[in-house]
């Protein structure tokens, strides 16, 4: 009857971890995008020589 009560493992932490990971991809993500869009717009500026 104890080891039927007995947690043996608490999702509760994984469940952070995954979240906290999911918003630094997320963020990495966008930066990658803007940094993608802003090279876009330094070409097609004409350069002065």
């Amino acid at each position: 009857m104890i080891p039927q009560n007995i947690a043996l493992y608490n999702w509760n932490n994984g469940v952070i971890m995954i979240a906290i990971f999911a918003i630094v991809c997320l963020g990495l993500i966008g930066l990658l995008v803007s940094s993608m869009t802003s090279s876009d717009r330094d070409k097609e500026e004409p350069k002065e020589r």
